[in-house]
């Protein structure tokens, strides 16, 4: 057998540096708790507290993506109560809700009685 070299190739170039200036380096693996401190996180928590206009966007953002989950929660509730709805009404041949029945049967006994 032959015995055949892999052709190398040369690493990636390093992405330009941020206008910061600071070079953060990401962790692969995310980190775990035997990680050891805030140095096995990718984003980690801001040295200072932010300014009040930067704060103000990030609840506004947080205040819209809560709504829009919200929102579509209790549209897929909806969907779902409506679409067994339907399949107890396919199956049963007509309406699934004893509660919506009509009241046929007990008008006609006491029309009986009296």
């Amino acid at each position: 057998m032959a015995h055949q070299e892999k052709p190398t190739t040369p690493p990636p170039p390093h992405p330009p540096a941020p206008e910061g200036g600071v070079v953060r380096a990401r962790v692969p693996g995310g980190g775990g708790a035997g990680a050891g401190g805030a140095s096995g996180y990718p984003n980690p928590p801001e040295a200072a507290v932010p300014d009040a206009a930067t704060l103000r966007d990030q609840w506004r953002f947080a205040v819209r993506q809560y709504s829009r989950w919200y929102s579509h929660a209790w549209g897929t509730a909806i969907l779902a109560g409506a679409a067994f709805f339907a399949l107890g009404w396919l199956v049963k041949g007509s309406n699934p809700l004893p509660s919506r029945a009509g009241h046929d049967g007990a008008d006609a006994k006491t029309k009986e009685e009296g």
